[in-house]
């Protein structure tokens, strides 16, 4: 197999979907996706997945391809780095970063196809193969109460075999506490239970509601407040019981780095395909490692994100070490989405709340082709 790559190739994709959902600050009647898709000279193809949007992200990594053919895909540390340092002076964060990230994954999609090998295992791995995951999911409808809609919601993924899920609020505290409440009451105090505001509250409301919510055993606090505003973290964490969680919104071992040194979060959530990818990622688990804070990642798109994220969880570090180790949970998304197990000839799908880590070479998934051509958007 030729080690050299010949193209690079980005698959925008989108799908209208039945009903709008909303979270707190924004709402959405589309799912989309820019799917990266790096050949090598024999005509294998590795897939990566980009966080974000899909448009946007096709631009950069199209502008990446002069830098990228040509290149032994085996160098996936040096390509990292040449890309990082090209766009370094406006790409710290955002754009630049997602974009590298899908980057990133293809190669080492191609790495364990060249290799034979799945993912996690030219990481160092597996430290376990297989994954409890949680549901997440009860965005906001159009219509309906959310007391009813989103409380018959969680009750179906008990039902389901989850053993944990995550609840989105960020919509004024009285509301977001009864919603809290009802579901607490709806799953039961065995049902892992944890809260997504998606930075809609300051940190005077975020402190009232983490206060409020401490004897309803809550998992974790997500991004309470802006994510541009790490003194607020530290403030929301410091002032009520509830764990703060957060960081799908941070991007590099740089980024991170000011979290963890600042004590900002108790868990942190990267999303692999947003961070810089699995060599970023990796490297931020190490360093949260070192700081005694954990790591969850933050998974949001399609089967190959899914894939990436599995793989990488297969070699995160038990974080922090203790006698009796916490395991990582991977997130579920139950949301409607057109493509999302579509884009693979074989679903990863869960079993009461548990799902293994593809074992195949690279990814460990086939990318279903006549799906790409479907949702394709038109250049």
């Amino acid at each position: 197999m030729s080690t050299t790559i010949a193209d690079v190739r980005c698959h925008v994709l989108e799908a209208k979907i039945n009903e709008p959902f909303w979270w707190s600050f924004n709402q959405s009647d589309v799912r989309g996706s820019c799917v990266v898709e790096i050949i090598a000279e024999d005509g294998t193809s590795g897939w990566g997945e980009c966080f974000g949007p899909s448009r946007l992200n096709a631009a950069i990594v199209n502008a990446f391809k002069p830098l990228l053919i040509g290149q032994d895909f085996r160098a996936g540390d040096l390509i990292w780095q040449t890309l990082y340092n090209q766009f370094r002076d406006q790409g710290q964060k955002g754009l630049t970063v997602t974009a590298i990230s899908g980057v990133d994954i293809a190669l080492w999609d191609l790495r364990g196809k060249h290799f034979e090998a799945p993912i996690h295992v030219l990481m160092g791995g597996p430290l376990r193969t297989e994954v409890k995951a949680y549901a997440t999911g009860t965005y906001r409808r159009g219509a309906g109460d959310p007391l009813d809609y989103i409380v018959k919601e969680v009750e179906g993924y008990v039902e389901e075999g989850f053993g944990a899920m995550k609840l989105k609020i960020g919509f004024g505290v009285e509301e977001d506490l009864a919603l809290i409440r009802a579901v607490r009451e709806a799953i039961g105090q065995k049902v892992g239970l944890m809260i997504d505001a998606n930075h809609g509250y300051d940190v005077i409301e975020a402190v009232e509601l983490g206060n409020a919510i401490a004897p309803l055993n809550i998992g974790w606090f997500e991004e309470p407040v802006v994510p541009d505003e790490l003194n607020s973290y530290c403030e929301v964490r410091a002032r009520q019981p509830v764990p703060v969680a957060g960081g799908e919104c941070e991007f590099t071992r740089w980024g991170f780095r000011e979290v963890l040194t600042r004590r900002a979060m108790d868990i942190i959530q990267p999303d692999t395909c947003a961070a810089g990818g699995l060599t970023e990622c990796k490297r931020i688990a190490d360093m949260a490692t070192a700081f005694g804070v954990r790591y969850v990642p933050h998974v949001w798109g399609t089967g190959i994100g899914l894939s990436a994220s599995l793989q990488l969880l297969a070699v995160l570090p038990h974080t922090p070490p203790r006698r009796t180790p916490i395991e990582p949970m991977l997130e579920f998304d139950r949301s409607e989405h057109p493509f999302r197990q579509a884009i693979m000839k074989q679903e990863i799908e869960h079993k009461s709340g548990v799902v293994q880590v593809p074992d195949g070479p690279g990814l460990g998934i086939e990318i279903n082709r006549d799906v790409l051509t479907e949702f394709a958007v038109a250049d």
